[in-house]
């Protein structure tokens, strides 16, 4: 905590000044973010500092490896999606990114092929990248990056199961996109929904 208190008082002496007027804005105006990102837990994968975006402007959506369930009604708690389900229903975003990032964690997990351990949600949640796993070539050079490309592909198709999904990009014109981030340089490939294939933005 004393490393976290720190860094706050940091915040309050020398950013706090600056946004003070922003955030007494968004209180009184609320959230109107364009963006819903579904991004990584993974603390070296930051949405609002890649795309250098403030306070207000992202609705962010964090878990490990970036995943989206697929619709269900079963009993349990379903955090992403009822996320999910408020920033399109509630904020009306107008894009949601799919951001996945190189040296993934839990894409390592799925390539590990450990047995699953019984009640283990980290376990169950990693399960959801078992259609992408079966997509991957037996001979496949590279399956990690493979991998990472394959499972925001699947994270696309699982949000567009929801009915909320489906009719807001048929009423409203809602985007769905896919990028995956490089830790290492810094650098980002877009998704081609068309074509599947990822392309280096420059």
């Amino acid at each position: 905590m004393d490393r976290l208190l720190e860094g706050y008082r940091r915040y309050r002496e020398t950013r706090w000044p600056e946004l003070r007027a922003l955030h007494r804005y968004l209180a009184d105006r609320g959230q109107n973010p364009r963006f819903l990102i579904i991004a990584c837990s993974d603390s070296r994968v930051d949405p609002a500092t890649i795309f250098d975006m403030g306070p207000g402007e992202l609705f962010v959506i964090r878990n490990v490896a970036n995943l989206a369930p697929p619709f269900e009604t079963g009993a349990g708690y379903h955090g992403t999606s009822a996320a999910i389900e408020f920033a399109i229903e509630v904020l009306q975003v107008e894009t949601v990114l799919v951001l996945g990032h190189a040296q993934c964690g839990g894409v390592q997990a799925a390539l590990a092929k450990k047995p699953r351990v019984e009640g283990s949600f980290l376990d169950r949640w990693i399960g959801l990248l078992d259609p992408a796993l079966a997509r991957l070539a037996p001979d496949e050079a590279d399956p990690e990056t493979a991998l990472e490309h394959e499972s925001i592909r699947v994270t696309i198709e699982n949000l567009q199961t929801f009915p909320f999904v489906r009719r807001a990009i048929a009423e409203r014109g809602l985007i769905l996109a896919g990028a995956r981030y490089g830790v290492a340089d810094g650098g980002l490939e877009l998704l081609d929904l068309e074509s599947g294939a990822f392309t280096r933005v420059e």
